[in-house]
């Protein structure tokens, strides 16, 4: 099928799915998105609620915080048998009924009811009731329950309670029991100023799922099984859309900061959905609207642009020949196609110039090459003027200097004569054995070296001139600074499936700052040294090029510790 007949095809499927679609999509999008500005709206409205009730029930815990402290109430409860007289009721009264919405209260002792105040409960029935196990667990601490857990709102008479233990101010033993009992009027304030849609509701819960109180007034006390109760409940959105009294409605929770209640909001889907429905009817206008564009769409642009992708495709069969004459454009639209045909005869030209390019570089390799292969003749006249000079040295009879020579001639076989990367392991070592040769000539007696490398480790193979760098290193910046005798010791070992030779020296060290410093100028910190070889960076990175991130050095020092340098490359076998 040709390209413009895919186009008209694909443009008579957009007349009809693209605008079901679209109008789903855009209907679905925006009741998710009364949802979420529902939810967000319920739950600064229940982050304000709550943070209402904390105020109000600190303020009540406060008045009872003072209370249980006073001598009065102390001296009472530690005295067995004690007897009330009126002024000490009087004393008690004025300390805990000093609230408005505190209407009464029982005073316990160990064993029985010391006092009560417009609340003749027995010291036996406060063991009954549904908060006794919480107020003991608490040690001390207020517990509260609502009118819809302690079974105040089912008797006809809710009444907010909050029980403690009290504890000698002293010794902090348990000697006794307060239960305040405040009016529900405290819970009906702070919900009534609570900001809700229409019809509604917010609710406070406990983890038992009993309704303990509600803005409305209605299901207090009623068992409800929300699933943010549950115990095994994660947490992805602090609402979903659930039933609730018959009728699908949207539930945003928060947990209170009593641990043992919930908030919960409570907003009938269909109060959700009404506000949908002019959304739907616009999705509706813009189908349409669409539909006509699309046709207009292929008149206009789909026609134009189907032309000069053709004769892009022409072009292309022309360059596939050897071909690169331009694309000619009778009339510019100044869009992307003629961006594309503007594209399409740039790279045309430059690929004609690259294949020039490429002729010519062939050429200049040839030359290299025949020069590269003449250079062969320098090295070899080096290491026939040093076997000259090694036997004028043997026939003199000194056999340092022809030592010398032949530890010169070995090292300079390694670092120029081998043309591939990668050496066996045995042959980095002896490179590195014949240059601190070589360095105990200058130095004499004022370092000595170890080499250590296992027999399993002498034929892996590694990049060539990597390990007498980080040697020369430590002997120009560590051993010759010392005054006292400098070694260095050269070991190479297993650690899983990479090689690890580390570099170590006695000498002064240096801090982080001197290693940024030789990190970064490290040119200008070994002028002194130019001609003897690659540094610390110039390892790094070769490591680091050729086998990848993992691999390169490692340089640990400490002003007066020394230094040691970790080579870490892979474990490559010989083919």
């Amino acid at each position: 099928m040709k390209l413009r007949r895919k186009i008209l095809f694909a443009i008579i499927l957009l007349v009809f799915i693209p605008v079901i679609v679209m109008g789903i999509v855009t209907y679905v999008n925006f009741s998710n998105a009364m949802e979420k500005k529902s939810s967000n709206f319920y739950w600064i409205s229940l982050l304000e609620t709550d943070r209402k009730l904390k105020f109000a029930l600190s303020e009540i815990s406060s008045i009872t915080n003072s209370a249980i402290t006073q001598p009065a109430i102390q001296q009472s409860l530690k005295q067995q048998n004690f007897v009330l007289t009126y002024d000490r009721k009087q004393e008690i009264n004025n300390l805990l009924i000093n609230h408005p919405m505190v209407t009464s209260f029982s005073l316990y002792g160990k064993d029985r009811l010391l006092y009560q105040y417009n609340a003749p409960m027995s010291f036996a029935d406060m063991h009954k009731q549904v908060w006794f196990g919480a107020m003991e667990s608490a040690e001390g601490r207020p517990v509260w329950s609502g009118p819809g857990e302690n079974g105040s709102a089912s008797a006809g008479k809710p009444v907010l309670v909050q029980a403690r233990v009290i504890k000698d101010y002293y010794s902090l033993e348990d000697i006794g029991y307060l239960v305040v009992y405040v009016k529900p009027d405290l819970l009906d304030q702070i919900f009534w100023e609570a900001a809700t849609l229409k019809k509604g509701d917010i609710l406070l819960v406990n983890k038992q799922g009993n309704i303990v109180f509600n803005k409305s007034g209605e299901y207090i006390g009623q068992r409800t099984d929300f699933p943010f109760l549950q115990e095994n409940y994660t947490q992805e959105q602090d609402y979903y859309i659930d039933n609730y009294q018959g009728e699908r409605s949207l539930i945003t929770f928060l947990p209170s900061h009593n641990t043992d209640w919930y908030l919960a909001a409570i907003t009938p889907m269909n109060l959700i959905s009404s506000e949908s429905v002019s959304i739907r009817n616009i999705a509706i206008i813009l189908g349409m609207v669409s539909l006509l564009s699309a046709f207009l769409f292929d008149h206009y642009f789909i026609r134009r642009l189907v032309r000069s992708i053709n004769s892009a495709v022409n072009g292309m069969k022309r360059v596939k020949q050897g071909i690169f004459t331009p694309i000619t454009v009778p009339l510019r639209a100044n869009d992307e196609s003629d961006s594309l045909i503007d594209g399409f005869n740039r790279m045309s030209s430059q690929i004609n110039e690259l294949i020039e390019q490429v002729q010519t570089e062939q050429g200049r390799k040839k030359e290299a090459e025949m020069q590269a292969l003449m250079a062969q003749i320098n090295p070899h006249f080096i290491y026939n003027s040093l076997e000259s000079i090694n036997s004028m040295a043997v026939l003199a009879g000194n056999r340092d200097i022809s030592k010398m020579v032949i530890s010169l001639g070995r090292l300079l076989r390694i670092s120029i004569s081998q043309n591939q990367e990668l050496i066996p392991l045995q042959m980095e070592f002896e490179h590195v054995r014949h240059y601190l040769d070589i360095q105990k000539f200058r130095f004499e007696e004022k370092f000595s070296y170890e080499l250590d490398l296992p027999d399993s480790l002498k034929m892996v193979m590694t990049q060539k001139l990597i390990v007498q760098p980080i040697v020369e290193n430590a002997l120009y910046h560590a051993i010759e600074q010392m005054e006292e005798h400098g070694t260095i010791t050269v070991k190479a070992q297993e650690n899983g499936k990479d090689i690890i030779i580390i570099v170590k020296d006695n000498g002064p060290g240096f801090d982080l700052a001197v290693l940024m410093s030789q990190w970064n100028k490290e040119r200008a910190n070994l002028r002194k040294y130019s001609d003897s070889g690659v540094g610390l960076k110039n390892v790094h990175e070769r490591l680091n090029i050729r086998f990848g991130n993992p691999y390169g050095i490692l340089v640990c020092s400490s002003p007066g510790f020394g230094s040691a340098v970790c080579i870490r490359i892979p474990k490559i076998q010989p083919s």
